[in-house]
């Protein structure tokens, strides 16, 4: 009997992932860990080359992955907000310097 290789998908966007990826083909989100559909076990991507370690999920769901229909993204929004502060910050101070 064949064994069955384990698949992998994106929590963000539902994409399947390549075994060895480290950000995800669809919404280029980084990997630092595997977590188990199934039973949630979280490890190393090397602890799951045959499926999950704990309770051996190796198959691919019935249909295609759920799609989230909330826009996700790949960085936290303080990310954003404090990149879009010291942006603004950057800009105020080189036009009150040339403005004179």
């Amino acid at each position: 009997m064949k064994a069955k290789k384990p698949h992998f998908f994106c929590e963000s966007c539902g994409a399947e992932v390549p075994l060895r990826a480290k950000r995800c083909p669809g919404c280029g989100r980084f990997f630092a860990s595997v977590r188990c559909p199934s039973c949630g076990f979280t490890g190393d991507e090397a602890q799951f080359t045959r499926g999950c370690p704990v309770c051996g999920y190796a198959l691919a769901p019935a249909g295609p992955p759920k799609k989230s229909t909330l826009p996700q993204s790949a960085l936290p929004l303080w990310v954003y907000l404090v990149s879009a502060a010291i942006l603004s910050g950057v800009f105020a101070l080189l036009f009150f310097r040339f403005s004179r």
